[in-house]
């Protein structure tokens, strides 16, 4: 029988496996996680808004009732092209009549992880956006028991670096849990004073897709959040104590970064050429360029349909419908056909700001505010989430996002609260100023 080895558990990876279901092949998924995750409302699990299992379930669940399919918890290290094999960590060796490689991107600081990536927080995984959370609350539960105003400031200024849509997303998002979820927490601080910085070093909001008149809508309802938006402004240093801009410093405690992305370096083992991002460029049938047992998809490739220099964007929607057309290229090798060339439809773009604000574009059609939020949550999630029970998972984002019920705000870990000293509180409690003199006393 067939082999067909699958390297990532991904939107473009499941979508592969999930539609050659029926077909005489011997399916292998192969994911260093055992969970899928939808990764459009990662942000939300950062700033509290959903718990980790709300958009994540377990990769074998969705091939429970698939024998065809055999899923491993592994890392890629090696592919042999020519022996048609690829090596685990742990030094397992799966052989392949057809591989696809789906193995998605990973946080870009551009050259300077050790440093700039040590000192902020990225955001493409369910641990990555855990840590968000953490430190984003700890911040808060910090300046509760800080004394000196100045070091309060900085505790409760939140940057956030890169202005697309996830940056976007970010930031409203963050604006809102200090604003109004956090708002009647304390007793010392007053958490809707806390201060959030957009940094983006181009011109705009929202580069490399959205058109102009978006990026200023999206500009406009952050500013209604409160987010204060930096545009031209090129970061040139992360320190432990905030970020130096080239026109200015902010002082803060934390950042997050969501300013680049490349692709994982198994891509680059594949042998193909590869661009800034480290995409490796395929063939109009989304295969490696000399081997078409070999297929790319979603983040890790660059397709550039024909007659264009620019490629399509890293988003979920690209991902879903290469893995559809790379399951029917290789239905058509088990009948001799040939394949064709994939096609993408632009079905549209979003990104959401916060409560009833978003912004969304549908070929010339382009809108945005409560219409665009609620086109977000009917069309987006409904269409994405497809393998799981959409009703549920609807309902239950939908409830917690209006109701503003934002039970999963947990600082986790044991003994979380001597991460405090990350802040600079001591050992020692930190007593507030008296009742009358208390910055966050209310009248």
């Amino acid at each position: 029988m067939k082999r067909l080895v699958v390297v990532g558990g991904g939107f473009g990876g499941l979508t592969v496996c999930r539609a050659l279901r029926g077909t005489p092949i011997d399916v292998t998924l192969v994911d260093r996680v055992n969970h899928h995750l939808f990764q459009p409302l990662l942000y939300q699990v950062a700033m509290a808004g959903l718990s980790p299992a709300e958009i994540a379930y377990p990769i074998r669940s969705a091939f429970r009732d698939d024998p065809r399919v055999r899923v491993l918890l592994g890392e890629v290290v090696a592919i042999d092209r020519d022996l048609r094999t690829v090596r685990l960590l742990d030094g397992e060796t799966l052989g392949y009549d057809w591989l696809v490689v789906a193995v998605g991107a990973q946080n870009d600081w551009f050259g300077k992880e050790s440093t700039w990536g040590a000192r902020s927080l990225g955001l493409k995984s369910i641990d990555d956006a855990v840590e968000i959370r953490r430190r984003v609350l700890l911040a808060f539960e910090a300046a509760e028991r800080e004394a000196d105003s100045a070091s309060r400031d900085r505790l409760l200024t939140f940057v956030v670096i890169g202005g697309g849509p996830t940056g976007v997303e970010v930031a409203g998002a963050l604006a809102e849990l200090a604003r109004t979820v956090l708002a009647r927490d304390f007793r010392v601080i007053r958490p809707e004073s806390a201060r959030v910085v957009l940094v983006e070093r181009g011109t705009r909001l929202l580069p490399g897709g959205f058109d102009p008149r978006s990026a200023e809508s999206a500009q406009r309802q952050l500013a209604e959040l409160g987010v204060e938006v930096r545009l031209g402004a090129e970061v040139r240093d992360l320190d432990d104590s905030g970020v130096a801009l080239a026109d200015g410093r902010v002082e803060c405690a934390t950042v997050l970064w969501t300013a680049g992305v490349r692709a994982r370096a198994l891509t680059a083992r594949l042998g193909g050429v590869t661009d800034r991002a480290g995409r490796v460029e395929v063939a109009q049938d989304c295969s490696l360029p000399g081997h078409p047992e070999v297929f790319v998809i979603g983040d890790a490739a660059r397709f550039a349909p024909e007659g264009s220099a620019q490629a399509l964007p890293g988003i979920a929607p690209v991902a879903i419908q290469q893995g559809r057309f790379v399951a029917e290229a290789i239905r058509r090798d088990l009948r001799a056909q040939p394949r064709g060339r994939f096609s993408y439809r632009d079905k549209g773009i979003m990104a959401t700001i916060g409560r009833s604000r978003a912004v969304a574009e549908a070929g010339r059609l382009r809108f945005g505010g409560l219409l665009a939020w609620v086109a977000w949550l009917v069309i987006h999630l409904w269409y994405l989430i497809g393998f799981r029970n959409r009703f549920v998972v609807l309902f239950s984002w939908f409830w917690n996002y209006v109701a503003y019920r934002r039970g999963a705000r947990l600082i986790t870990g044991e003994r979380a609260w001597e991460r405090l000293a990350d802040y600079g509180v001591g050992e020692e409690p930190r007593l507030p100023p008296p009742e009358d003199t208390q910055p966050g006393s209310r009248q």
